[in-house]
């Protein structure tokens, strides 16, 4: 069938085989000549609130959900979690329940791509892919062919990217047609200062200027964060790690373990939790996936420390508890718990992609697809797919003609890269 469209950071983390490789980080301001964003005001109206007792926003906590123990033996009863914003459609599309599905072919569509990160199709079919290390963009066609991106945009996010373990050029995004931007390109990357997003246009295969969007964002060897995607309300929603530091995650004054919500151009988006303040969520310690299921409710993958790895739905607002809380057990604190955990070993969740029937994670050191069926008020028991197959899994996304591009990330200093590695594999279920 076509799919229609945390315990203390330190010691142990990120997705590195044999435990999670937290290493300190330097943290410092956004570079002079961007849009920094300034925590005036931010602190004021919410500190209270979201100190370590946490608190939620509009919209209603989810309950705690489904811990996969392994692969094969997932257990405990699925969570409903809230709309993500105040103007979601008054009749939302139904959710196709489906409790499991099979892969039906898994087909290559591009080969010998060097640390790919993000992805993002354009209205032409083709997508845009980011290679970390090279801080390269190139274009892949619907057939397989790889073009590299040139241009001053391009020079300049060679010269200037600073990759270091898990930072360099991130994530990928396109401004929606209609919009402010409609068509440009934004893209997440490390420089020296910090993490930033930047955005510039796209003719044919030239990238334009590098034009500013945001920064002050902290950067580290690990956790950066990085995923850009545009929500259904327009608006642009930047996830952040917290750059080696836990207790960024729970600064209001931090950009670090965050969920963004921002304009076009940078600043706060309207209907923020705290007005003239970029965030949406904290206490997070590291997400790297988005997405949206057609009824409007907002999903995140989350990285563990050495326990959970996670699945949240997103409620403006929420606290998800971390350095605090690792997995479920905050909610008498004031934290919003996980939808469903997954030991670090099975999962470690980078890109995520939100169909009619379920919820994808594409898994690093767990080396597997996890599907999460949707319910119509919440989510089903975990499933794995390609368990082994193909390596480290770091993106998945779902194509416009249905199909899921899952990427694999062997040749990223973790894996063990095969021939034809990395590699976009075209993947469809029923």
């Amino acid at each position: 069938m076509g799919i229609v469209p945390r315990m203390v950071g330190g010691a142990a983390g990120g997705d590195a085989p044999g435990g999670r490789a937290d290493r300190p980080g330097a943290v410092r301001a956004g570079g002079a000549g961007r849009r920094p964003w300034r925590a005036a005001g931010f602190g004021a109206v919410v500190a209270g609130c979201v100190a370590l007792a946490g608190c939620v926003g509009t919209g209603e906590a989810p309950r705690a959900g489904t811990t996969a123990g392994s692969q094969d033996s997932p257990t405990a009863t699925p969570a409903s979690p809230a709309a993500p914003t105040a103007t979601a459609a008054p009749t939302p599309p139904a959710v196709v329940e489906i409790p499991t599905v099979d892969v039906t072919s898994a087909t290559d569509v591009a080969t010998g791509l060097d640390a790919p990160w993000g992805l993002a199709f354009r209205p032409d079919g083709a997508a845009l892919v980011t290679l970390r290390d090279e801080a390269r963009v190139v274009v892949v066609g619907p057939a397989g062919d790889v073009t590299r991106v040139d241009g001053p945009g391009a020079a300049d996010l060679a010269a200037t990217t600073m990759p270091d373990g898990e930072a360099g050029l991130l994530g990928i995004a396109i401004a929606p047609a209609g919009g402010p931007h409609a068509g440009e390109v934004y893209l997440y990357r490390t420089v020296a200062d910090g993490n930033e997003v930047v955005r510039a246009t796209l003719a044919g295969d030239t990238l334009g200027a590098l034009q500013p969007v945001l920064d002050g964002i902290p950067k580290a060897a690990n956790h950066d964060g990085g995923r850009l995607a545009f929500g259904p309300d327009g608006f642009l929603y930047v996830t952040t790690g917290d750059a080696a530091t836990p207790a960024n995650a729970q600064d209001p004054a931090n950009l670090g373990g965050k969920i963004l919500r921002i304009t076009a151009d940078g600043d706060p988006a309207p209907g923020n939790p705290a007005p003239g303040s970029p965030v949406w969520t904290l206490g997070h310690r590291n997400v790297q996936g988005l997405g949206w299921a057609p009824d409007g409710r907002m999903f995140a993958a989350e990285f563990g420390q050495n326990t959970f790895d996670e699945l949240n739905a997103i409620v403006p607002g929420a606290n998800y508890g971390w350095p605090v809380v690792e997995g479920t057990g905050g909610t008498d604190r004031g934290f919003t718990d996980p939808l469903i955990t997954w030991p670090t070993s099975d999962a470690s969740p980078s890109g995520l992609a939100v169909t009619s029937e379920g919820v994808y994670l594409a898994g690093l050191r767990g080396a597997r697809l996890w599907r999460a069926p949707l319910t119509a008020d919440g989510v089903g028991r975990p499933q794995a797919l390609l368990a082994g197959e193909l390596g480290r899994l770091r993106a998945v996304v779902v194509a416009p003609d249905g199909s899921l591009w899952v990427m694999t990330n062997n040749t990223d200093g973790r894996g063990d890269p095969r021939p034809g590695d990395d590699r976009i594999v075209r993947v469809t279920v029923g």
